[in-house]
């Protein structure tokens, strides 16, 4: 189970249920923190999505110059009775815990006990052509191996134990779904292969291993294994939805079932800590990280966008690692910048729902936006003009020739009779900004009540406008 691209299951729609006095809780801000109006974005950007998903809550930690910056949490952790959401809870990380399983095997490497070339045969034979499939395989879903969780519930026969054993008796002895490393299919049985390796080859239990060699190291005091017990009266409760309805508690999976692909549960300053090993590299050598990062290709040589437990793809117009977690009752978002050092996230308590990577997106976009002081005056000037255009007007001092050619007498009736009706927008953000053709692009996302818009401007070395188109996003 995974909630992002990677997610094959059905995704939940979006809600419009209020959520009423949403707690909000912050760290003490370091020097090189947050400014007080980009976490009043921060704070706008929570309080919209959880309003318009109905997601309980969201617990927040936004890593910045490699510190831990900023620390929130909003909404209410349980509902019966009310318990608001409060930094120090633990949410349930899901398969971002797969990150976590792929250093392990990578330290291991760095001990020469194994390769990520080394066939899975060498360590746990009679599997599905075992003999084929190596680790580096496992670790990037591209192996073949057919996966036991792609749905986004957990089905009645997983609310039973099993053992990491049970479950490559019944998924990995089946034929593959392909030929390994010629194509890219998510699959959670790859991970639970990885963890009987690890246990085998380090001689101690994933979790024991994980505490000696990361956790203690980076001071992750908080981290649960919520594969052998629930999350405690103290933290979140995980709940689930049906269709528009209202919020249920959502059931626990058996023991065994999340064994090295999602049994991590953790306070958001946690896992940032962990985040902030990746941008400083600190647990293991340079040609680990290595390959840990970067993006596996098939034999065909087509990329994958994905590393060993991670997307890799680019976000905001950086390198992004990132991952997205779900397991029943939760999910979670974590995006790391290494080149910015820069990382987001996203914790929070129901399953099958979009808002720990909305909010972690836009909060990205967000801090990489601020960083141009004239972004706002830019985003005002956008918004002013889309106001203008909503009237069949504009102000053209501010275009050039050509954008005033391109805003004929037809092009306004047209604007204004599409964009009129919407009324005023909700949000006008800027989330992109590059440089093209000697111009400055600068991409806009408008959201409505009931549709989202994207804008984009070209702007001349002498501020004026080139473009001003408006579409669907």
């Amino acid at each position: 189970m995974q909630f992002s691209r990677t997610c094959r299951g059905v995704v939940a729609s979006l809600f419009t249920i209020a959520l009423a006095g949403p707690a909000v809780f912050c760290a003490a801000q370091t020097p090189s923190g947050l400014s007080p109006e980009t976490r009043a974005r921060v704070d706008q950007i929570a309080h919209q999505v959880l309003a318009s998903t109905g997601v309980p809550s969201a617990s927040i930690a936004i890593v910045k110059n490699a510190q831990v910056v900023y620390l929130q949490a909003y909404g209410d952790a349980k509902l019966e009775p009310r318990i608001p959401a409060k930094p120090e809870m633990h949410y349930s990380i899901g398969s971002i815990s797969k990150q976590f399983t792929a250093t392990a095997i990578l330290m291991l490497a760095e001990q020469g006990k194994l390769s990520l070339d080394d066939p899975v045969a060498r360590f746990v034979p009679n599997l599905t052509r075992a003999n084929e499939v190596t680790i580096r395989e496992l670790l990037s879903h591209t192996s073949g191996y057919q996966d036991y969780w792609p749905q986004d519930y957990a089905p009645p026969f997983m609310q039973h134990d099993i053992s990491a054993d049970q479950i490559l008796e019944r998924w990995a002895r089946k034929p593959l779904d392909f030929d390994p490393g010629t194509k890219w299919q998510y699959s959670n049985t790859n991970y639970v292969i990885a963890g009987v390796i690890i246990e085998k080859v380090s001689g101690a239990r994933l979790l024991q291993f994980l505490q000696q060699r990361v956790f203690s190291p980076l001071g992750m005091k908080s981290v649960a294994n919520i594969d052998q017990e629930k999350l405690g009266d103290t933290d979140a409760t995980g709940y689930k939805r049906y269709a528009l309805g209202p919020l249920r508690v959502a059931p626990k999976e058996g023991k065994g079932w999340l064994f090295a692909m999602g049994e991590l549960a953790m306070p958001a300053a946690d896992l940032a800590r962990w985040d902030v090993s990746i941008i400083e590299q600190k647990l293991l050598k340079p040609g680990s990280y290595e390959e840990f990062e970067t993006e596996v290709r098939l034999k065909n040589g087509l990329g994958t966008q994905y590393g060993l437990g991670v997307d890799v793809s680019s976000q905001s117009d950086r390198r992004a690692l990132a991952h997205g977690g779900e397991v029943s009752g939760f999910t979670a978002e974590n995006i790391v910048f290494p080149d910015d050092r820069t990382a987001v996230v996203v914790l929070t308590n129901q399953d099958a729902a979009q808002a720990s990577g909305e909010i972690a997106r836009r909060i990205a976009a967000l801090l990489f936006t601020t960083q141009e002081t004239a972004t706002v005056g830019k985003t005002e000037q956008a918004r002013k003009i889309f106001e203008g255009l909503q009237q069949a007007t504009i102000d053209r001092s501010l275009f050039t020739d050509n954008a005033n050619s391109y805003f004929d007498e037809q092009a306004l009736k047209d604007f204004a009779e599409g964009l009129a009706p919407l009324g005023a927008p909700q949000e006008f953000v800027q989330t992109r900004r590059v440089l093209r053709g000697g111009m400055i692009l600068r991409v806009y996302h408008v959201k409505f009540p009931k549709q989202a818009l994207r804008v984009w401007t070209y702007e001349m070395s002498n501020g004026k406008l080139e473009q001003y188109l408006v579409s669907t996003e």
